[in-house]
């Protein structure tokens, strides 16, 4: 049993802690300040919408409102498995999100390792901006470019095959060419923006490591596989569990604007067929509970990755 002199001890050491707590907050105030609109837009947007997952578990009618609508618990998620259109595409879904995993993910690491052995600074920098161009232009301008190039009878593509005597080719009405220009035009769009942060890892290796493997007569290429690759794992094993996080979101606008009637087949994903039975078939609890299965699949995945990286590489998000 606690005697007197315990418990007040651990009262004044509970007092003195949230004096000094408190003090830290009168200090750096003007930090916490700024931080108000963040945690603002997170409560208002992310949180408080969470609440209104729960017309998956209803026949929710926009007039009733989610008060009046009535409850048919998981009936919704019964449907999403035994549905064959929402396999259909659950299957484009978990394919894309592998694609982009295995073909879009390096392409940054490998420009930027190839940046960071241009010498002459001038080029580097053209070679950067052209790059990093097509990340600030809209996926619509993107998709028109896409289809353009693509086209049967004036795109360059077809034009250029037509040279080789070959056959041209009506690359967005067959289906089985739509996963690569997905997957292509995202590394061509996005791909240079993302070497800004293997670049800034690369920065921060320190260059005697580099000194003392010239000295022990590492070439270049060596150099990158012993220093650079190892130095930058842990940005690349970060940036990897969140994209893994993501791997069920590819993205609507990127797949909408190249969707249609002859390609669907193999390039509709979740979000699109969201937009298509929610917004345009008013299917709104159903919908709803695709996108709780879309969170719960994302979680369970960067769960299991987080739970791998800390094992095999020490290095984990939490």
């Amino acid at each position: 049993m606690a005697s007197k002199t315990d418990i007040s001890g651990e009262k004044q050491f509970q007092f003195a802690n949230s004096r000094a707590q408190w003090a830290f907050i009168q200090k750096y105030w003007p930090l916490y300040v700024l931080s108000i609109p963040g945690l603002l837009y997170f409560a208002l947007f992310k949180y408080i919408p969470l609440f209104g997952s729960s017309i998956a578990f209803q026949n929710y009618n926009i007039f009733k409102g989610v008060s009046g609508s009535p409850w048919v618990g998981l009936a919704h998620f019964k449907r999403l498995f035994t549905y064959p259109e929402f396999l259909i595409i659950l299957k484009n879904t978990l394919l894309i999100g592998m694609y982009d995993l295995i073909f879009a993910f390096p392409v940054p690491i490998i420009l930027a390792l190839l940046l960071n052995e241009i010498r002459f600074n001038g080029y580097k920098r053209v070679v950067q901006t052209v790059i990093y161009m097509p990340h600030f232009l809209s996926w619509v301008i993107v998709g028109g470019i896409i289809i353009g190039l693509l086209s049967p009878t004036t795109g360059i593509v077809n034009q250029v095959m037509g040279w080789f005597h070959m056959e041209s080719i009506y690359f967005m009405g067959e289906s089985s060419y739509i996963r690569s220009i997905l997957i292509g035009s995202g590394i061509w769009k996005d791909s240079g923006w993302g070497t800004i942060i293997y670049l800034a890892a690369i920065a921060g290796i320190n260059p005697d490591l580099y000194e003392a493997a010239e000295i022990d007569g590492a070439g270049r290429f060596r150099q990158v596989m012993s220093i650079t690759l190892p130095s930058i794992l842990p940005t690349i094993t970060i940036l990897l569990l969140l994209q893994i996080g993501h791997f069920m979101d590819f993205g609507f606008e990127r797949v909408y604007l190249f969707l249609n009637p002859l390609n669907s087949e193999n390039g509709e994903i979740l979000d699109t067929y969201v937009y298509r039975a929610g917004l345009v078939d008013r299917q709104y609890s159903f919908t709803t509970a695709i996108g709780l299965f879309k969170s719960f699949v994302g979680l369970a995945l960067i769960m299991i990755g987080n739970t791998l990286s800390k094992k095999t590489s020490g290095e984990s998000l939490y």
